[in-house]
Formats: structure tokens, C-alpha cells, sequence
């Protein structure tokens, strides 16, 4: 196999590096980045705050406490989407191979840039100096052979590092790494592997593979092979990605909600959310998930209802949620809610026989039509205006991607 150089780039403290690239005033200065006016849960902070205890999800009197002098800033997630969208542009002029991760971070696989660039080193300093010349923020990166091992690197030596895990240092570097450190070991899965004795990524990569495969299943070999630093997964460039499972949105509400008819429209929300991405990519589906997580944010349920047939009308999605909601009867008010269309097949449009349904595709395409060009809600469902269509989140979702079908629009 091929031995390839891959990069993962991490920008730091993104969305409060963007508000004090922005406002010079806050430059120098603890702040904290939080996705809402209704809602007091830090998104994000800058390093001046953190150094002093402030840290993600804290309340922001939890912040206050930990830095008296801390500045809260209001989030704006179309600064941050298109400060994301432009820095992923910078990386494809090295590599056509970027897989964006999130809004905040990327893989290269620089392998067949090295010829033109140098080095992989050459490029990661390339990449800094110019993200640092237009927008004033800094980044992470990591050069390792693999996904995995970059993502780790890029974690060593933050703000503004650069960190090179060389393929003979790879069981060096991870003999006494703790496993949480590793991508795709959360705490759940921590804990479970720690009460197998198992602390280490050494520890991991030495495990039988028989007894992760019996704790684990299927997983387990890949569980060892992470211990091991082994990775093969590839970056997958945009465009390029597996096929659709499934489409979803989720929205923390600023203030915690339990009046049916409040829930009911914010799930005509999601499904118009939804339907539409489903629309734009051709898809439709027979499964509809909802999700709702309780104002105690620990409690939280998802049900699931399958039709006779494929759908991706907003209302006809919203009316299979609600019948999902309908099943349960709610403990607390609701702090989260989400809606996934799944079970989808992609088809060629093909306009139904009956007269009253086409006229309801031709309106849902007019919709369509005027949001991509004016922007999401400039025209849509009565129940959702005046201005309540922006009562939801102002949290970018982590499924969040400048590109495809995992771009969502953004307040």
C-alpha cells in the first residue's frame, strides 16, 4: 500500500478567533462565543478566557465566575460559515484530496502534492501563513501517514502548532498516549475500556482482538488497529462522498418549551429544513426519525415511524413527525428537537397523476426556488411568521460542511 502524507488542520478557538479578527477591540481579550440571545451556553471561547477556566458548554455565569472580566459575543454563523467555505478554497489549491470534518477542521492528503510543494511541512506553512495573512486567525496542523494519526497530531500543540508524527515514531508516540485522546473514543467507550484494564493506546493496540471482538463486536478489530495507529480510511474530497444515508437537522431552542402547539412549529420547521435538502439532492425517504432531548439536557428519546411510501414534501414529513410525537407522552419540557428523513432512494423526477398534487410539487418548487436565491425562509409555511422562524438554534450543527448536501443554511 502506498505510504501517504496526510494533513489535519484545526483553527483555533474558531468562532471567537473570527469575532476578534473582526472587532479589533476584542483582540487580547477573554471572550466567549454563545450561539443565541435566549440561551446562555458558551459556544466557544477565546484562549485569553480559557487560560482563566473558561470552558465550552459552561453557563454564562459559570464563565463570569471562572473570568469576571470575560466579554460575551453573540454568535454569527454566516461569518463563520463563509470564513470556513474560503479557507477550504486556500486548501484545494494544494490538493483536490480535502475532506472538511467540520466547520473548523480539515484532512489534505498532500501525498501527490509533495513533488510541486516540497514537503508537507513546506505546505503546512504555506497554508498558515496565508489563512494568518487574510483572516488574522491561526490553525493546528498535523502531518502523519494517516487520518487517525494527523487528527492526533494536530491535538499536540495548540494555538498555532505544528506537530509531525513520522511513520517509525507511530508505536513510540502512542505507547503511553491515553486512549481519549484517540478520534472516535468517547467517554462511554473510555470507561469501558478502562474497566478491560485498558488506559493506554499501547495498551489497545496490544489488547487480544478476540476479547475487544466479544466486549465490542464488529468494532473491535477496529478498536486494536486504532491502538496500533493504523488507518486506512481515505480523505474523501467533496463530491465524492458515500452514498446518502440520510438527512437530519436538529435545533436547540433558546428557551425550554412544552405548549404542543410551540413544538408543533418548530417540527414544521425541521421538516421544511429537511425537505428541502432532500429536495435540492434528489432524494426522498420512507423512515422518519424524531428526536428529543428534555430540559434536564440528559434525558432524551428517538422514535421512528416507516411509510408505504417515499416522501420529502416538507408537510408530508412534518405530519409522520408529528404522528411520531403523538405515540409519546412528554416527561419535561423540550430543550432539543430533530428530524431525520432516512430509508431514501434517488430518483428522476417524475410528476404524480393527479392535478392537486402537481400543484403542490409546482409550489414546493417555486419555495424552493426563491429560498436557494433570497435565502432559507424568504418564503414559507403562515404558521412560521412573523420572525418566528428565527426562534431556534443559533448553533452551527456539527454536521455542518461548506459543500454538498451537509451545507445548511445558517441565520
Amino acid at each position: 500500500m502506498e505510504l501517504r502524507t496526510i494533513l489535519h488542520i484545526d483553527m483555533n478557538a474558531f468562532f471567537a478567533s473570527v469575532e476578534q479578527s473582526a472587532n479589533p477591540e476584542l483582540r487580547g481579550k477573554p471572550i466567549a462565543v454563545v450561539g443565541g440571545h435566549g440561551r446562555t451556553v458558551i459556544t466557544t471561547s477565546s484562549y485569553e478566557a480559557r487560560v482563566k477556566g473558561v470552558k465550552t458548554g459552561m453557563a454564562i455565569w459559570e464563565g463570569k465566575r471562572a473570568c469576571p472580566e470575560l466579554i460575551i459575543v453573540f454568535g454569527d454563523n454566516k461569518k463563520y460559515t463563509y470564513t470556513s467555505t474560503r479557507i477550504n478554497d486556500i486548501f484545494r489549491d494544494y490538493t483536490p484530496d480535502v475532506e472538511a470534518f467540520s466547520i473548523d477542521e480539515s484532512w489534505l492528503d498532500v501525498t501527490h502534492s509533495l513533488s510541486i510543494f516540497g514537503s508537507a511541512v513546506n505546505i503546512a506553512h504555506l497554508i498558515k501563513a496565508r489563512i494568518k495573512h487574510l483572516f488574522d486567525i491561526t490553525c493546528s496542523i498535523g502531518i502523519a501517514p494517516n487520518k487517525l494519526l494527523a487528527k492526533l497530531a494536530s491535538d499536540m500543540q495548540k494555538p498555532d502548532g505544528l506537530t509531525i508524527i513520522e511513520p517509525e515514531n507511530v508505536s513510540r508516540t502512542l505507547e503511553h498516549m491515553l486512549i481519549k485522546e484517540l478520534c472516535g473514543i468517547g467517554k462511554k467507550m473510555q470507561q469501558h475500556l478502562n474497566m478491560m484494564s485498558i488506559y493506554t493506546c499501547g495498551d489497545l493496540g496490544r489488547c487480544d482482538e478476540t476479547r475487544l471482538a466479544k466486549k465490542f463486536g464488529i468494532i473491535g478489530k477496529r478498536l486494536k488497529e486504532m491502538g496500533q495507529g493504523i488507518d486506512h480510511s481515505p480523505v474523501i474530497r467533496y463530491g465524492k462522498e458515500e452514498d446518502l444515508k440520510s438527512v437530519g437537522h436538529s435545533m436547540t431552542l433558546e428557551r425550554d418549551i412544552d405548549y404542543p402547539v410551540e413544538i408543533q412549529r418548530f417540527l414544521l420547521q425541521l421538516s421544511e429544513m429537511v425537505g428541502s435538502r432532500a429536495r435540492r439532492y434528489n432524494v426522498s425517504g420512507k423512515t422518519i426519525q424524531l428526536y428529543v432531548r428534555y430540559a434536564d439536557f440528559f434525558s432524551s428519546w428517538g422514535k421512528q415511524t416507516t411509510l408505504k411510501q417515499y416522501i420529502n414534501l416538507s408537510d408530508e414529513i412534518y405530519r409522520a413527525a408529528l404522528c411520531v410525537l403523538n405515540t409519546v407522552e412528554l416527561e419535561q419540557p423540550v430543550r432539543l428537537l430533530g428530524i431525520t428523513l432516512s430509508n431514501l432512494k434517488h430518483h428522476s423526477e417524475q410528476l404524480p397523476l393527479f392535478e392537486d398534487e402537481r400543484k403542490k410539487i409546482f409550489a414546493t418548487q417555486a419555495m424552493d426556488s426563491i429560498n436557494d436565491r433570497f435565502g432559507r425562509m424568504s418564503v414559507t409555511f403562515g404558521t412560521l411568521l412573523p420572525g418566528k422562524e428565527k426562534a431556534g438554534s443559533h448553533v452551527i450543527p456539527p454536521s455542518w460542511r461548506p459543500d454538498g448536501i451537509k451545507s445548511v443554511d445558517v441565520q
